[in-house]
């Protein structure tokens, strides 16, 4: 990798080829399909209760994400899912491996600059807390319609 450009080339045509198998595996017209209560106990029983994302303990409403994504082929078997807190699986969402890693070593340098409060850490930090609040206020004016 050369340069920042060359980079966001890199991550757009990573992007491309997720939105490319998605629309194959669309085009298939697969319903997705619901576990049972039973079968949702099973998954969460996998892990002892903790999400498989970030190793914290699930307490409360949770998914039962897919291993291999739906929209990438997965199946609909107690196998396929993994118990996820829902704020982490919808942060993980169906991103391909080669651009969750890459997601992750972005995030890691972030957090590291926004710590170090360098220049970029701190405008990272105040778009990031602004989004944020953005995404509260809608959901409040969601949750209150």
């Amino acid at each position: 990798m050369k340069d920042g450009k060359e980079y966001s080339i890199y991550l757009a045509k990573l992007h491309q080829e997720r939105e490319y198998s998605k629309a194959k595996e669309k085009q298939k017209g697969r319903q997705r399909q619901f576990l049972t209560k039973n079968e949702r106990q099973e998954v969460l029983d996998k892990t002892d209760s903790r999400c498989h994302i970030c190793g914290g303990i699930i307490e409360a409403s949770w998914d039962a994400d897919h291993v291999l994504s739906h929209s990438k082929g997965g199946e609909h078997s107690i196998d396929n899912y993994l118990p996820a807190h829902k704020s982490c699986n919808n942060y993980r969402w169906d991103y391909l491996a080669e651009e969750f890693q890459e997601i992750l070593k972005l995030g890691i340098w972030v957090r590291t600059q926004v710590e170090k409060r360098t220049e970029v850490g701190t405008q990272v930090a105040e778009e990031f807390v602004k989004y944020e609040n953005q995404k509260i206020k809608r959901r409040k004016t969601t949750n209150n319609s």
